[in-house]
């Protein structure tokens, strides 16, 4: 966990996975460098809230891998977002409650109901699990939801944006490796256009 600039309740707090994917980001916001996983993005977040002063809100920006065609190359603002490793039906069915439901995330007006996202400590790269995650979800990612949870849980807003790096198929580290430079340019250009820094 790397915290990079001062947080400030007039600016949002910008949280990336990973330096590569933050690399053009501007000193105008603060940026949380979280590392891989759902444990390092919830761990660090709630860290970082617990201490204070709490953001605007949280921004998380990242790749993701596309589950349905036609999405790579693409950004998008997630509408909801779930956890993809969560065996939620089961633990309901063991205990009466539900845990890790999936998150409805606010957009603005107009936007539609947003992409689907499916997080978990994965990194889906075989079509078998592919294809079982897009029967629910557009994109897969491994550290959305668990932004998602720690902001709800600090009363922060919070919006997820991802650009999508791969197809979540066979070779889609290598296609990550390789496109990560591109995607953080595009991430930093919408930073730039919709946080107007």
């Amino acid at each position: 966990m790397r915290l990079i600039g001062e947080i400030t309740p007039a600016r949002p707090l910008l949280v990336v996975a990973v330096a590569e994917e933050a690399a053009y980001l501007g000193p105008e916001l603060p940026v949380l460098l979280t590392g891989m996983g759902k444990v390092n993005a919830s761990t660090a977040l709630a860290a970082v809230l617990a201490r204070g002063p709490h953001p605007s809100e949280v921004v998380n920006l990242g790749t993701a891998g596309a589950l349905r065609p036609g999405l790579t190359g693409t950004t998008h603002r997630i509408g909801t977002v779930l956890q993809h490793d969560l065996d939620t039906d089961l633990l309901r069915t063991l205990t009466g409650e539900v845990f890790g439901a999936p998150l409805p995330l606010e957009l603005p007006d107009g936007a539609g109901e947003g992409l689907v996202l499916a997080t978990g400590d994965l990194f889906v790269a075989e079509e078998s699990a592919k294809a079982r995650l897009a029967e629910r979800a557009h994109l897969v990612d491994m550290e959305g939801y668990a932004v998602a949870s720690a902001a709800r849980a600090a009363g922060v807003p919070v919006r997820l944006v991802k650009h999508v790096s791969d197809e979540a198929t066979q070779g889609a580290a290598a296609t990550w490796r390789d496109s990560v430079d591109a995607c953080a340019k595009i991430l930093a250009d919408w930073v730039r256009e919709d946080l107007g820094v």
